[in-house]
């Protein structure tokens, strides 16, 4: 589907079509996103796990909720000797830093290096343009309820996820 003002969308199109096909927008969207991921992972001499772990600590910084090596290994559902040997080969290839907690020195957050964000924004750079390329038409209105979209079914998520049997706790 195009874009397309507001205004020309079918009134006809009912709410439970809608809440379908963003469903299937954000399948769609997370399938593409994991195709990149594992292009970019490849083209910098990471493995998929490693991939991961960068994308939570992105997310985990960009909600100013910095990430430990004991959360990290819950969210990506492995051991802690696991998530170690992940986060030192990080480490030694330049893409994460441990970070001293400012209010408590016991505890140390993973973060990205200067290095790490030069190869991210080397990266995606051209997918960011892209998107703003491809925003560009829409007025600020759509964007802020797509926001407010994705807000939702983000916190719908972690819900779920949360509510998963086993060691999901994250």
């Amino acid at each position: 589907m195009g874009t397309q003002d507001t205004e020309d969308a079918d009134p006809a199109r009912d709410r439970s079509e809608l809440e379908t096909e963003i469903a299937r927008d954000l399948r769609a969207l997370t399938a593409i996103s994991e195709q990149i991921g594992h292009v970019f992972a490849r083209s910098n001499d990471l493995r998929p796990n490693d991939f991961r772990a960068l994308m939570h600590v992105a997310t985990a910084q960009s909600e100013g909720a910095p990430v430990t090596a004991g959360r990290l290994s819950k969210l990506m559902g492995v051991s802690a000797p696991a998530v170690t040997y992940l986060i030192e080969r990080m480490i030694e290839s330049g893409h994460l830093e441990r970070v001293p907690d400012p209010t408590d020195r016991r505890r140390v957050h993973l973060g990205y290096t200067e290095h790490g964000m030069s190869v991210a924004a080397g990266f995606f750079g051209p997918l960011s343009t892209r998107t703003r390329a491809a925003l560009a038409e829409l007025p600020a209105a759509d964007l802020e309820a797509a926001h407010r979209v994705f807000v939702g079914v983000t916190g719908a998520l972690r819900d779920f996820y949360s509510e998963l049997p086993g060691d999901t706790e994250g």
